[in-house]
């Protein structure tokens, strides 16, 4: 699925929209350059989930952040990770298996090791302020 937003209004509403297609219980792989929006992305879900917007901010230097909303999200930024190994040790299998969405900035990076059944954002500039989401499913056999 492909979104455009031509403004952080519009990406609320693409935030939105994705909250509603993806399964409660799921994960994400958010990959795009940086300053794509992938942390922005990430607050229009989770005011989509009914939690505050301005409190979700990059786990960077965190590596996690957990929200408490609708549905629990789970927000991991592996930007500054070594490997594979590293993301592991942050106890992220057990992330997956709780309700809630692991959304995970820079996900390419541990494509290798996430579940087979999994969904992928790409994210594209496009303007100033205007993006381009792809929505995509992994693994077409199974819900996330």
């Amino acid at each position: 699925m492909n979104f455009t937003a031509q403004n952080e209004l519009e990406t609320d509403l693409v935030g939105q929209k994705i909250f509603e297609i993806l399964p409660s219980q799921c994960v994400v792989a958010l990959n795009g350059t940086l300053g794509a929006g992938k942390t922005r992305l990430v607050q229009a879900i989770a005011q989509a989930a009914g939690i505050d917007p301005t409190g979700v901010s990059s786990p960077t230097y965190v590596l996690i952040h957990e929200y408490q909303g609708t549905v629990p999200i789970y927000h991991f930024d592996v930007y500054r990770l070594k490997n594979t190994d590293e993301f592991l040790q942050l106890g992220a299998e057990e992330y997956f298996d709780r309700p809630g969405l692991s959304l995970i900035e820079w996900g390419d990076r541990v494509e290798s090791v996430l579940p087979r059944e999994h969904f992928t954002i790409h994210i594209e500039i496009l303007g100033e302020n205007s993006r381009k989401f792809v929505l995509e499913k992994n693994d077409s056999q199974t819900s996330c």
